[in-house]
């Protein structure tokens, strides 16, 4: 090959090697938004999450790039936290719980949105139906109302002579009453008596359970939300001061102290969302994407707390743990 000829050609290799790169860094990298009410940096439930991500091929700051907003537990901020992110023009919004979700869904009807957990997604109003949620919203709902029924008959199996049950919830989250319906009913069938105890959390927490230790309560049940989750060691804590053993919906409360959990795996639905995340920004309609469901749940028991509580676990429960944790 004569020598201006290949100059010519190498030249060329060149120019389209420049073109090439420069279409791959002009590339949209897809950005997700992803709003919590809790304080940030990102903790175990959202590594669960960026597990999910690097499943399906993403690395941040390579491929994708996520907006994170925390509301540090001032729940008002949501509204304008959502219109941040709406303005940033991020590609899908992720977000966990009824209250985040009508807050996103109130700013933008176009931008899709994730739930990498939501109690009820049908009763909140937050979609049409599990199997066509018909909108641009999808993700994931953990809640069934047979959970909170399962949670009071562990307790009673735990407590046989249990007489008086407290259901902590969070008085900013209106979606909880329906759990607390829930356990109003169950616990009339099994004999047990329901004291509701609503809380601004985590201000009221030192108060509530003194009130209900005070009144007679026997065993605490707590509603999850965000709210609850980001203090479950306050929870766990003071429930612990006021001897009061405490059942959670998932076994990432029990690092604060709790006794007893039964429900899916948080961290584990956090993680699945990307499933929804990855179809999306490959091109699907949320509104066709159906709303997923666990199909495993785990009963766990904090032996620790056990143990400071001074209670001895029927063998008839440890031998249905899922886990225990020393």
């Amino acid at each position: 090959m004569r020598r201006r000829e290949f100059i010519t050609l190498l030249g060329g290799a060149l120019a389209l090697s420049s073109i090439v790169a420069h279409a791959q860094q002009n590339r949209k990298i897809p950005h997700i938004g992803y709003l919590m009410d809790r304080s940030g940096p990102p903790g175990v439930l959202d590594q669960g999450f960026l597990d999910g991500l690097r499943e399906h091929g993403y690395v941040v700051g390579q491929n994708i790039e996520i907006e994170y907003r925390w509301t540090d537990g001032k729940s008002d901020r949501l509204p304008a936290l959502a219109r941040e992110l709406v303005a940033s023009k991020v590609d899908v919004i992720v977000v966990a719980g009824a209250v985040s979700t009508k807050a996103v869904n109130a700013a933008t009807t176009t931008i899709p949105i994730v739930m990498a957990a939501s109690q009820d997604a049908v009763g909140d109003g937050l979609v049409a139906s599990l199997a066509h949620p018909g909108g641009n919203v999808t993700g994931r709902s953990v809640y069934a109302p047979e959970l909170t029924s399962k949670r009071l008959e562990i307790l009673k199996e735990m407590f046989p002579t249990l007489a008086k049950v407290g259901v902590l919830w969070n008085k900013e989250n209106g979606a909880a009453a329906g759990q607390l319906r829930e356990a109003e009913s169950t616990a009339l069938a099994l004999g047990i008596a329901i004291e509701s105890l609503p809380a601004q959390i985590p201000d009221d927490v030192d108060e509530v359970m003194a009130r209900a230790a005070k009144v007679g309560t026997s065993a605490i049940l707590i509603v999850s939300d965000s709210s609850t989750i980001e203090n479950r060691a306050k929870i766990g804590s003071s429930a612990l001061q006021n001897r009061l053993p405490t059942i959670f919906s998932n076994k990432a409360y029990l690092s604060g102290g709790g006794l007893m959990s039964y429900g899916p795996d948080i961290v584990e639905s956090f993680r699945l969302s990307v499933v929804h995340v990855d179809k999306i920004l490959k091109g699907a309609n949320p509104a066709n994407l159906p709303v997923e469901q666990p199909t495993r749940f785990e009963y766990v028991i904090n032996m620790k707390t056990a143990k400071a509580l001074g209670i001895a676990v029927p063998s008839a429960l440890l031998a249905r743990a899922d886990n225990l944790i020393e």
